[in-house]
């Protein structure tokens, strides 16, 4: 007997259960469902939600090697013993770091939904295939696996249940998961080092007296908050080889996975390309507040403020946040000039709370759960005034 054919009679075996919906969403995850329907008009498309969710992680997997990479080179280059970054010493590093973040990512999260679908008698949904991977890319490598563990229990409950589960919340959950973990656990995300394979330990051997060096594993943006200059150039930051989250160093495959999401009509150009201008406008306007000499160097929010406008792109998690999180299309604006304002203040004020808040300088995260709020607000207003034009012609016409 086939697989196939033992997967039809477990399901059949289920079927009217309290189970069975955990056990369409494992069976349906390798088979299409034979169910078809039978009343109305219906248009048939290749594409559902569960493609659209791996379409969307297939973006992410080259940011997540790559990370993978990146965070073993890191730590040897602090450690002060470089490799290549091409090497399996680099890699191995963060396979053994960086999976783990993914498997509890995944556990935790997946297990949530299907409590909660199993409790409530409905399908298991989809949304959290891209949060689950989400995460891991944007938390510190170093952060403890309950930590993590604890975070996605909130940012699924709080953040996505709570409101009737995928297609209902108003916040991303990834972010709500992100903003869960800063608050309360600041310590584990921010300073100079958390970001670095081993910095945090080695800081604890020396604290206990031993005689060992430490490992600085300061962000760019860190670094620019406490008014120092960094020495990365233009080509590492864009390409990636920086310290950071284990996801939002490389500019160029955020940037390639941005595109691929265009083409694939899943993410959209709007809020991308809105946002990017908020952003270069905001900075714009503070390179002009220190051209104008109305800001000295002896200001905390010199370095950033003169930083050049569009190396804001580059640094930190705005090209991150902005590709992967502000174009979920659950939580951001619907309509078409909705989305123009919606990307546009998502950029701009991203850059604003990166100069005023230097004990937080990545401000992306919260500049998108601003706006998420505010997005049914925006289409709100877009709507209504559509529907005045549309009651003037009206009017005129029936003159």
């Amino acid at each position: 007997m086939s697989l196939k054919s033992n997967l039809h009679n477990l399901k059949e075996k289920y079927k009217g259960t309290k189970m069975a919906p955990a056990f369409n969403a494992l069976h349906t995850f390798l088979y299409l469902p034979n169910e078809t329907t039978h009343n109305g008009t219906h248009i048939k498309v290749a594409d559902d939600l569960k493609r659209t969710m791996n379409t969307v992680i297939m973006a992410m997997v080259p940011c997540l090697i790559f990370g993978m990479f990146n965070a073993g080179y890191q730590h040897f280059l602090a450690s002060g013993a470089p490799v290549e970054f091409l090497s399996w010493d680099a890699f191995y590093i963060g396979l053994i770091k960086i999976l783990p973040l993914v498997v509890v990512s995944y556990g935790v999260g997946l297990g949530i939904e299907f409590i909660f679908a199993t409790i409530n008698n409905h399908e298991v949904e989809e949304g959290y295939l891209v949060t689950g991977m989400l995460v891991p890319l944007i938390v510190p490598i170093d952060i403890p696996l309950w930590m993590l563990a604890v975070a996605v229990v909130f940012g699924v409950v709080i953040g996505k249940e709570v409101f009737g589960g995928t297609g209902m919340n108003i916040l991303n959950p990834a972010l709500t998961i992100r903003a869960f973990l800063f608050f309360a656990y600041p310590t584990w995300m921010s300073g100079d080092k958390v970001w670095v394979h081993g910095a945090v330990e080695r800081t604890k051997e020396i604290a206990a007296g031993a005689n060992v060096d430490a490992i600085s594993g300061e962000t760019i943006l860190g670094s620019l908050a406490q008014g120092h200059h960094v020495d990365y150039s233009i080509a590492d930051m864009f390409f990636g080889f920086i310290p950071g989250s284990v996801g939002e160093t490389s500019t160029l495959l955020i940037l390639l996975g941005g595109l691929f999401l265009i083409f694939t009509k899943i993410g959209s150009w709007r809020i991308m390309l809105s946002a990017v201008l908020g952003a270069l406008t905001m900075g714009l306007m503070f390179n002009g507040v220190v051209s104008s000499g109305w800001i000295t160097e002896t200001s905390k929010f010199y370095t950033l403020m003169s930083t050049e406008f569009w190396h804001h792109l580059i640094i930190g998690g705005f090209a991150f946040g902005v590709v992967f999180m502000a174009t979920d299309p659950v939580t951001a604006s619907q309509t078409n000039k909705g989305k123009w304002i919606y990307g546009f203040l998502i950029g701009f004020l991203s850059i604003m709370i990166r100069v005023f808040n230097p004990a937080y300088p990545e401000g992306v995260m919260l500049a998108i759960l601003l706006m998420n709020v505010f997005a049914p607000t925006i289409d709100h207003y877009i709507v209504q005034g559509n529907v005045k034009k549309r009651m003037k012609r009206l009017k005129v016409k029936t003159a």
